[in-house]
């Protein structure tokens, strides 16, 4: 029987593939504000976090606050699946049937799908033992799946939120329209999202989709939009280093800028797959006095490089709606950004420049721009985009509306 959402004891289980990470803090805050609610958040990682290279002291703490399914040796693991075989074979049978449907029989793929089974059968059986009442995942690919088997072996209904653009890459593959049926509700994080997921859903499961915000916390509001600009204007990406993100693209138009007698400097704050190359290009085009890499950093550290700069670029060539341009916003600076997906429902030429995605001269152009601003355009820019961001993007009260629909959902079924 489930608890009443007026018991301040409700308890709900989140899901996600690896917790926390330094691209997740968006997470922390939503579970934060769930918590804020009443509500008791009992968190799963489906693998160890890489607790060494958490740069937020907020993020390091979350990592003792979650429990690791694949942290077990293999046979306690095989364990759990006889276990739950032998106690609920139907339900198993059924769990079963989702795991291994549309697989293409190859042998990766068939390693996959137990392992999948396996990851359900033990989160399953810890969710029985604490009583969860509703189970939610973040990301439609693999920790969806697990909670969609997981749901199916313990009777514990769930829902997920879609981030894009990885989902909406391998629809069919990731079974979207399955997961979308079997699942009580789904989340996207932007209106564009939701009519992705509506393209892949059945007609009958559209009224599941909900829209449900990401948000930044009450750090980023902090009145610090008085920071003065350095004399050489800065301009700030917070990103992977990655192809996905454009940075080498920002790398050559940071090169033509300079060629072009530009005085600026450029922080990428971040790391990734892509480091040596993106040095490399550093290195070609003799950048070091104008390029900077800063690895990861924590959010205070982030906030500051944000507060330095005249702007946040994020030549992104595929995304869902990126968090770091609600950070740069709600900080009181504006954005070039991409105009893909849903970054167009948050900015516009009131508090950013959008640009066609892949475009070297509409980079270049908006930098340009954003470099060339004058103090007040670029402070009148970032304080209708902060306040767009309060609106839309706050964290809390994105939290409240999540709430709200795990509240509806256990009142419904209660």
């Amino acid at each position: 029987m489930l608890l009443s959402f007026e018991d301040p004891a409700v308890k709900i289980a989140y899901l996600i593939n690896r917790y926390p990470a330094v691209s997740h803090s968006f997470i922390r805050r939503e579970i934060e504000a769930i918590e804020a609610e009443g509500a008791e958040v009992y968190r799963f990682s489906v693998r160890r976090a890489d607790v060494e290279n958490l740069p937020d002291k907020l993020d390091q703490a979350e990592f003792d606050k979650t429990a690791v399914i694949l942290s077990m040796r293999i046979h306690f693991v095989l364990f759990d699946v006889a276990r739950i075989i032998v106690v609920h074979p139907i339900n198993s049978l059924a769990a079963i049937r989702i795991a291994f449907a549309k697989a293409n029989w190859k042998p990766t793929t068939l390693v996959r799908r137990v392992a999948y089974f396996a990851e359900a059968a033990n989160l399953a059986l810890r969710m029985r033992a604490d009583r969860i009442d509703h189970l939610h995942a973040h990301f439609g690919t693999n920790p969806a799946m697990v909670a969609r088997i997981a749901s199916r072996l313990s009777g514990v209904p769930f829902s997920f939120t879609v981030h894009g653009p990885d989902e909406f890459d391998l629809p069919e593959a990731l079974d979207l329209r399955g997961k979308i049926a079997d699942a009580v509700f789904c989340v996207a994080i932007s209106d564009y999202g939701r009519s992705q997921l509506m393209r892949w859903s059945s007609l009958v499961d559209w009224s599941k989709i909900e829209v449900v915000r990401c948000g930044v916390d009450a750090s980023f509001f902090v009145d610090r939009i008085s920071t003065p600009f350095p004399d050489v204007p800065h301009l700030c990406a917070v990103a992977r280093l990655s192809a996905q993100k454009g940075i080498p693209l920002l790398i050559e138009a940071a090169a033509r800028l300079n060629r072009e007698g530009k005085s600026f400097r450029l922080t990428l704050v971040g790391d990734g797959e892509m480091r040596k190359e993106v040095e490399a290009l550093i290195d070609r085009y003799d950048l070091h006095d104008v390029v900077e890499i800063a690895g990861w950093s924590n959010s205070e550290t982030v906030i500051n490089h944000l507060l330095k700069s005249r702007a946040m670029v994020l030549p992104s060539f595929a995304e869902g709606l990126p968090v770091v341009i609600m950070e740069a916003l709600a900080l009181g600076r504006p954005v070039v950004v991409t105009a893909i997906a849903g970054t167009p429902e948050l900015v516009d030429k009131s508090c950013g420049w959008l640009i066609p995605a892949g475009s070297i001269d509409a980079l270049v152009e908006a930098m340009s721009a954003a470099i060339d601003a004058s103090d007040e355009k670029i402070s009148q820019m970032g304080k209708l985009g902060r306040e767009r961001v309060a609106d839309l993007h706050n964290a809390r009260l994105n939290g409240q509306q999540l709430y709200r629909l795990f509240q509806n959902h256990c009142q419904r079924l209660g």
